[in-house]
């Protein structure tokens, strides 16, 4: 299992409008093949930035995924939001306690 971790800087003042198409994108990713959930959390620091979380079966799927119609859909909604690109790296398991 891999962890993408993407931070999402929004143009601010458009965080409302990002929110509301982030549900529907949320919902649009999560029916992807080998994705095992997906999250977003708003900075407190900074309320223009935004952290997204997803849990892939590997690193292969979410580059799979991004070459998807289901990718096209999520871009549509998500990217017309940001002030600079994401941020995009991927973290394995874990370490053991």
């Amino acid at each position: 299992m891999i962890l993408e971790h993407a931070v999402l800087p929004v143009t601010p003042g458009r965080e409302e409008e990002f929110e509301v198409a982030m549900s529907g994108a949320l919902a649009i990713i999560e029916t992807a093949p080998d994705c095992f959930g997906a999250e977003v959390r708003r900075q407190h620091e900074n309320g223009s930035n935004y952290l997204l979380l997803i849990r892939w079966g590997s690193v292969e799927s979410h580059m799979a995924f991004r070459a998807t119609e289901l990718f096209q859909r999520w871009r549509t909604l998500t990217h017309p939001f940001y002030s600079d690109p994401p941020t995009v790296t991927h973290y394995y398991e874990p370490l053991p306690r």
